[in-house]
Order: structure tokens, then sequence, then C-alpha cells
């Protein structure tokens, strides 16, 4: 059995099982602040905006659900490695959908930095991290393809792109944080705190990569 109480703008949660957070979720997404878990040696799961120490992780609130940030380990050669092998895939896909090179480059760097093995907590697979919503949507097989994953995840952007009027700001907050989501609060940026910070880590990306190409 597990369950949740909140004192103190704490959340507290025991059992064997993951705490499902229906209190906060039912909290307006305009008003939700960075959530933090800690988990003691007793198995006991804590949720709080105010975390004590460092040993709480921070929560992300996106499209996918409450997840941990992605943490994807790969050396400085592999990256450098897997960004020279699949440079022809995302250049050929790019002028196949009348996208920059560098922006999907951007994008890659950004979702799982060339790590085609890839995957977030939430379930994004691959390099360009397709939930398989979107995999199915765009005719993604096989997620762990990188071919394919970036031909999906290009599609995708796309059609974000005009949805959006081809603002760049915008598709890429649908990107990481769903298209519903910047409806939502306006056809504005939604108030998460990884949405932003993805949007500008794309943004030095892309306009690095427009320097050097």
């Amino acid at each position: 059995m597990v369950w949740c109480a909140k004192k103190n703008n704490r959340y507290t949660c025991t059992g064997k099982g993951i705490c499902l957070l229906i209190c906060l979720l039912a909290t307006p997404c305009s008003s939700i602040a960075d959530i933090y878990k800690y988990v003691d040696k007793h198995g006991r799961v804590y949720l709080t905006d105010r975390p004590k120490n460092s040993e709480y992780k921070r929560l992300i609130k996106t499209w996918k659900g409450w997840v941990e940030p992605p943490s994807y380990y790969i050396t400085h050669d592999e990256f450098k490695r897997n960004r020279e092998k699949f440079t022809p895939t995302v250049e050929s896909v790019a002028e196949q959908y009348n996208l920059p090179g560098s922006l999907l480059h951007a994008v890659i760097t950004a979702e799982s930095a060339y790590n085609p093995n890839a995957i977030s907590k939430a379930g994004a697979v691959g390099l360009m991290q397709l939930m398989p919503e979107t995999a199915k949507r765009y005719g993604v097989r096989n997620r762990n393809n990188p071919y394919e994953n970036i031909h999906g995840g290009t599609r995708y952007l796309r059609d974000l792109l005009i949805m959006f009027k081809n603002d760049l700001t915008l598709a890429l907050a649908a990107y990481n944080a769903g298209e519903n989501a910047v409806k939502r609060h306006g056809y504005k940026i939604p108030p998460y705190e990884e949405t932003r910070n993805y949007i500008n880590k794309v943004l030095k990306y892309y306009k690095e990569y427009r320097t050097s190409s």
C-alpha cells in the first residue's frame, strides 16, 4: 500500500511501490514549483518543494510526466565519434524536410548527446528521444534504430514548426513539453524550468553549430 500526505509543504509517501503524484498533479501547472524527491534508508519517499540537502533529487514536469532529468553517460570521444557517424544521416534528413542541419544537431545534442542508446526514465528513446506515442504517430517501428529515430523526430519537429508558424522557441517548447502544453498556456512557453532550460540549450547549440559550419 502506498500513501501520500502533506505536512509543512512536504509530501511523504510510504509503501512498496511508486507514489503517484495525484495531489501534486491536481495543482494548476502554472503554480507548480520545482519538486524534489528523497528516499530514506527505510524506503520512504519524501516529496517537497523545499529540499533540505543535496540528497533530494529534482523532478521535472513535462508532457512525459514527473520524471528525474535524464543522465547520459557518454565520453567526449564517444560524443565526437557518434556525431561524425550520424552527421550524413542528419544532413540528409534535414535536406529532405527542409530544416537546417545545424538545428537537428542542436536538438540531438540537447536530447541525447548523440547517444543512440539513450533512454530517459520517462521512456523516451534514442538520439532525438522519441516517446512511444510520437514514434507510432510518425511510423517509427523501431525507436532503437538511429535512422528511423532521426526521421521520426525530424518530421515531428517540422510539424511543430508548421503548427506554431515557424516560431522556433514554441516548437522547441512543444518538442520538450508537448504541443498541448504550449496550447494550454496560450501559445506561450509553459512555465516549466526544465522546458525553458531546454530551449536555451538548443538555441545555444544551434548558434554554435551555425557559426562553425
